[in-house]
C-alpha cells in the first residue's frame, strides 16, 4: 500500500541544483532513512516530502486516509503554552479529550467533569494520559507545566518529538530525531520505534540507530538518490560495491574518451564532413569523464603540542546549582593518552565538568591543577559563535593562514577547507549560507588547526553527517593526545574511548573500564544478578566522594557478580575454606599450565600439538574462573 509518491521533484537555491528530477515512493511499513553528506540537502528533500517547502518542479502526493506526524529540525513551538499544553495540541478524539478533561479540572466544572470523564472513560483516555507522561519521562521531561519559553533549545526538540510521537500518526517524518537525547532516551526510542507498527521516513546520522530501526537507506549524492533495501550494515556493503563499479566505468570511459579525442582531432576538421552519431556519443561521453570522483576524504593529521609528564589533576571537585548537586567530591587525575568517555542523562552536570576543567566555571570546592604543557581544544555544544557576514576562507585564515601537519609538512587554509569537503567554491561563501552541518565542521575544523593536545570535545556528532563522522574517529584514533568526550553517538564511543565517567546522579561519578557497549553489557548483567537493581561488586567503582583517584579493574566474568548488601557480608564456614582451597588450586593449574607449555615449545608429533594446546586453553579458562571467584570472595575477608 502506498503511502507516499514524489515525481520529479526538483530544487535549486540561486544556481546549485539539490537534486533534479527525483522520483521517490514509501510503502506501508517501510522505515527509511535519508543519508548523505552536509549541504547536499537532505533537510530539504525531507521538508517537501513534509509538505512544509514547496518544491520548484515535481509533485508529492500521499494516500488520503493516513494521518501524518513531521518533527522538524528546529521545531516552532508556542511560547505562551505549557509543555503539556503544546503536547495536547493535536487533533485526535482523544487528545480533545484530555484537553476537555484537564479544562474542567482546572475551572472546578462539576457537570463538565462529570462529562469530560465520560469521555475520557469511553475513549480509554485514561491510559492515553498516563502514556504521554511517560513518553515526556522517557525524552527526560519531567516538568509538563513548564513553560515552553523557559525550554532550551535540546528540551523543545524533545517536548516536539513527544507530540508527535502521541499522536501516532501513520507516516512518520523525522528530522534528526535523537539529537539532544541522552544515551537511554534514545535506546528506549529504539525500542519505541521497532514496537510499533509505523512507517517512518527520518534523516538521522546516528549509525547504531540506523541498524537497528531501518530496513531502507536512501542516499542522496550529488542530486540523485539511490536506494539500498536492508539496514545501514547493508548499505556500506552495497554502497562500496556501487562505488566500485562506477569507478570502473569511470575509468573505462575515460580511455575511450582518449581514443575519441584522438579522432575528433583528425582531418578533416569540418565537423560536417564526420558522422554526427560519433560526434554526439563523443560530446556524451565528455559530460561523463568530466565528474571527479568523491575521493576528498578528511585528512586529518594535524600537528598537536608536545604534552608534558603532568597533564591534570582533579581534586575532590564539588559544585551544585541550589539543591541540585552535579559533583561530589570528583577526584581523578588524567594520563597520557587517557581516552575517556562520559555519559549520563541530561541535566545531571556533563557540561559543568567539561567547563570547570577549562576554567569557565569555578567549582564550589575542590581544585584542577593542569600541567604547564596542556592546550585545550575545546568543541562545546553551545549555539555557534561564527561570523555570519563573513567568508568561509576569511574565518580559518584569521586563525592561522598555514598549519603544520603531523609529517612536518605545511598546508595553506584553503587546502585544509578542501580537506575538510569544502570545495573553493564553498570556501568563498559567506557563512551564513551554511547549513548546520556545514557550520558545525567548520567549528571543529577552528579548534584543531590551533593544534591542541587535549581535546575536549562536548557532542561533536550533533549535524555531522556519517563520511565527517567516519574520518574524525579515524583522526582521533591516532591523536597523540589526551581525549574527553561527550556524545550521545554509541558507536563514535565505542570505538574511541577506553573508559568511561558514568554520572549516576546526586554527584556521583562511576569510572569504568570500557566503552559504551561494555558498560551497557555490565549493568543488564548486573541487574539481572540483582534482580533489577544494578549493583554488585563492581558497583562500588565510584571516582566521586573517595578522596582519591580510584582507577577500577578490567571487568570479567560479569554473570558471577554478586549483590553487595548494605552492611558487608560475613562470609561462612564453608566460603572461608572455599577461599583458602581455591588459591591451592589456582597455584596448582598455573604450575600445570608452565609444564604443558614447556611441552608445546619443544615440540612433537601432530595428535599431541593439539591435545596440549587444547589442555592449556582449558587450563586458562579453569584459572579465569577460580581467579573471579577468589576475588569475589576476597572482598569480605
Amino acid at each position: 500500500m502506498n503511502y507516499l509518491s514524489a515525481e520529479n521533484l526538483t530544487k535549486s537555491y540561486g544556481d546549485k541544483y539539490l537534486f533534479r528530477d527525483t522520483t521517490f515512493g514509501l510503502n506501508r511499513g517501510d522505515k527509511v532513512a535519508i543519508v548523505g553528506a552536509n549541504g547536499s540537502g537532505k533537510t530539504t528533500l525531507l521538508s517537501i516530502l513534509a509538505g512544509t517547502v514547496p518544491p520548484d518542479e515535481g509533485l508529492v502526493s500521499y494516500r488520503k486516509d493516513i494521518t501524518i506526524g513531521y518533527l522538524d529540525q528546529q521545531p516552532d513551538l508556542n511560547d505562551a503554552l505549557t509543555v503539556m499544553e503544546v503536547v495536547l495540541a493535536g487533533d485526535s478524539a482523544q487528545l480533545e479529550a484530555i484537553r476537555a478533561y484537564e479544562h474542567a479540572l482546572a475551572h472546578n466544572d462539576t457537570a463538565a467533569l462529570e462529562r469530560t470523564m465520560a469521555d475520557m472513560e469511553k475513549l480509554e483516555a485514561w491510559d492515553y494520559e498516563a502514556q504521554i507522561r511517560q513518553i515526556l519521562g522517557q525524552l527526560g521531561i519531567q516538568d509538563v507545566e513548564q513553560p515552553v519559553a523557559t525550554l532550551s533549545g535540546g528540551q523543545r526538540k524533545r517536548v516536539a518529538l513527544a507530540r508527535v510521537l502521541i499522536q501516532d500518526p501513520d507516516l512518520l517524518i523525522l528530522d534528526e530525531p535523537t539529537n539532544h537525547l541522552d544515551l537511554e532516551a534514545i535506546e528506549w526510542l529504539e525500542n519505541h520505534m521497532n514496537s510499533q507498527n509505523q512507517t517512518l521516513l527520518m534523516v538521522s546520522h546516528d549509525r547504531y540507530f540506523l541498524d537497528k530501526v531501518c530496513n531502507q537507506i536512501v542516499e542522496l549524492e550529488n542530486g540523485a538518490l539511490y536506494g539500498y533495501k536492508g539496514n545501514y550494515a547493508y548499505f556500506l556493503e552495497k554502497k562500496a560495491e556501487r562505488e566500485a563499479v562506477v569507478a570502473a566505468e569511470l575509468d573505462k570511459n575515460r580511455n575511450t574518451f582518449r581514443r575519441e579525442l584522438e579522432w575528433m582531432r583528425r582531418q578533416p576538421k569540418a565537423r560536417g564532413t564526420k558522422a554526427q552519431y560519433r560526434i554526439d556519443a563523443f560530446n556524451d561521453l565528455k559530460e561523463k569523464t568530466s565528474q571527479r570522483r568523491n575521493d576528498d576524504g578528511l585528512e586529518l593529521n594535524l600537528r598537536t603540542t608536545r604534552l608534558g609528564s603532568k597533564i591534570m589533576e582533579v581534586e575532590n571537585l564539588s559544585k551544585k546549582f541550589g539543591e541540585k548537586v552535579l559533583l561530589d567530591h570528583f577526584t581523578y587525575t588524567f594520563k597520557r593518552l587517557d581516552r575517556i568517555g562520559i555519559i549520563g542523562k541530561n541535566g545531571m552536570g556533563k557540561t559543568t565538568l567539561l567547563n570547570i576543567l577549562t576554567e569557565q566555571m569555578r567549582p564550589d570546592s575542590g581544585r584542577v591543577v593542569t600541567g604547564g604543557t596542556v592546550k585545550f581544544g575545546y568543541y562545546t555544544q553551545s549555539e555557534l559563535n561564527l561570523p555570519e557576514n563573513q567568508r568561509v576562507i576569511d574565518v580559518v585564515q584569521d586563525v592561522a593562514e598555514v598549519m603544520k601537519l603531523a609529517s612536518g609538512e605545511t598546508v595553506t587554509a584553503s587546502q585544509l577547507l578542501q580537506h575538510f569537503l569544502f570545495n573553493r567554491q564553498k570556501q568563498y561563501d559567506f557563512v551564513h549560507k551554511l547549513s548546520g552541518g556545514e557550520k558545525r565542521r567548520l567549528q571543529l575544523l577552528l579548534v584543531l588547526v590551533q593544534n591542541p593536545n587535549f581535546l575536549i570535545l562536548d557532542e561533536p556528532t550533533n549535524d555531522l553527517d556519517i563520511t565527517t563522522l567516519n574520518v574524525l574517529e579515524e583522526f582521533l584514533l591516532n591523536f597523540p593526545g589526551c581525549l574527553l568526550i561527550v556524545t550521545h553517538d554509541r558507536y563514535f564511543m565505542d570505538r574511541l574511548v577506553e573508559h568511561v565517567f558514568v554520572f549516576e546522579g546526586e554527584g556521583r561519578i562511576r569510572d569504568f573500564p570500557g566503552n559504551y557497549t561494555d558498560y551497557r553489557e555490565w549493568r543488564s548483567a548486573n541487574a539481572e544478578a540483582s534482580g533489577g537493581v544494578s549493583s554488585g561488586k563492581n558497583a562500588d567503582r565510584n571516582v566521586g566522594g573517595t578522596g582519591k583517584n580510584q582507577k577500577a579493574d578490567p571487568i570479567v566474568n560479569l554473570e558471577q557478580t554478586k549483590v553487595e548488601p548494605a552492611q558487608k557480608k560475613k562470609l561462612s564456614f564453608k566460603e572461608i575454606r572455599e577461599y583458602e582451597t581455591l588459591e591451592k588450586e589456582i597455584a596448582e593449574l598455573e604450575q600445570r599450565k608452565a609444564v604443558v607449555l614447556d611441552q608445546l615449545n619443544t615440540g612433537g608429533h601432530h595428535e599431541q600439538l593439539t591435545a596440549w594446546a587444547k589442555e592449556i586453553e582449558e587450563l586458562d579458562q579453569l584459572i579465569s574462573e577460580k581467579s573471579d571467584r577468589w576475588l569475589e570472595l576476597a572482598e569480605y575477608m
